[in-house]
């Protein structure tokens, strides 16, 4: 079976390894306070050029989310987001277990907008009942997109300009971002999302780490005491310089390694898009990133799944399916070629 349902399916990347084998018999302080994390944290800080940044490594996106959420709030307000954003459809309601509302607004290919931000807004300031419904507190979005979309440098100066008009918090899901870094087409810079965001991180379980996310804090509000927050959502990893490590490795020179992975995944899936519209089937939504969503055959789905593992979603009609088809950092150029002479017979 060749998987092309997920981008986190195989461990690390071999840099990774040898250096967590390198280091591995180093005594270091824990919880993320030895000299590795320090230096992974000031890397992330000279890349967003906020010096004065908090950074702060968890173990993964679920984690991530509801800690920087739970953090932000107070117990009536709650956090607008896509409809199909990933703290309202895939994380098992952990948002809401913090005793916080996912407030869902419709979204265009994963993305909402400024517009429909001030919109939510103006309806609950407007509503002579608001004190009986939860306050919208935080926005969250993601970049690239549960759909692989990415928000442009405009879009983010729009939601930053309309989060600063109304008091709200803008906070980015950064699981993908390296794919979302190295697209074709991307305007958005580490700097660009400092200025934009209170808080966003660098996703690391996605992009040849074992496992890892840098939570970015720019938003002196949200800075302080947060790591009482990570302790007490199980987020601080006793032995936390192996995040540390795989961020280094990951980030250093200019964030090499890291962009070449994603750019690498990128490139494996423009060629599944081009041979997707070569075939004449329709792919839902436009993107530039690791993720395709595209309408077949149901017969040519069955086919497809006797040899890869691919992420079916919604029936469009009783003879069509969507299905996710995702490349990875480590996925191998001659499975694209396998899936594509495959896809060729449908």
């Amino acid at each position: 079976m060749i998987y092309f349902n997920c981008d986190y399916n195989e461990g690390a990347h071999p840099a990774i390894l040898h250096k967590l084998l390198e280091t591995n018999m180093e005594q270091t302080i824990g919880y993320g306070e030895d000299a590795y994390c320090a230096q992974a944290a000031e890397i992330i800080q000279k890349l967003c050029k906020k010096e004065d940044a908090a950074v702060h490594f968890v173990v993964g996106g679920t984690q991530a989310n509801l800690t920087v959420i739970d953090a932000a709030l107070r117990p009536y307000q709650g956090a607008l987001c896509a409809v199909s954003g990933h703290i309202n459809v895939h994380e098992t309601g952990a948002v809401e277990a913090t005793g916080h509302k996912v407030l869902a607004l419709p979204h265009r290919d994963g993305k909402i907008t400024a517009a429909q931000v001030a919109e939510a807004m103006e309806k609950h300031l407007t509503d002579a009942s608001a004190e009986h419904t939860v306050q919208p507190k935080l926005v969250y979005i993601s970049s690239p997109t549960e759909f692989g979309t990415l928000y442009t440098k405009v879009e983010l100066e729009a939601l930053h300009e309309t989060c600063r008009r109304y008091g709200l918090y803008l906070f980015l899901d950064g699981a993908r971002m390296s794919y979302g870094l190295a697209a074709s087409g991307n305007d958005v810079t580490l700097p660009v999302l400092a200025d934009c965001c209170d808080v966003f991180y660098l996703g690391g379980t996605k992009c040849g780490a074992l496992f890892g996310e840098a939570i970015v804090i720019t938003n002196p509000e949200l800075k302080q005491d947060f790591r009482y927050m990570i302790k007490q959502k199980g987020g601080m990893l006793a032995k936390g310089r192996l995040l540390g490590i795989q961020f280094l490795e990951l980030l250093k020179d200019d964030m090499k390694l890291y962009l070449d992975l994603a750019e690498h995944a990128d490139r494996l899936a423009d060629r599944i898009r081009a041979a997707i519209r070569k075939k004449g089937f329709e792919l839902v939504c436009e993107n530039t990133t690791n993720q395709i969503f595209t309408v077949l055959p149901v017969d040519g789905v069955r086919a497809l799944s006797e040899q890869f593992a691919l992420s079916p979603d919604q029936m469009m009609d009783e003879n069509h399916q969507m299905v996710r088809i995702c490349t990875s950092w480590a996925t191998k150029e001659e499975d694209v070629d396998c899936l594509i002479r495959e896809m060729e017979q449908i």
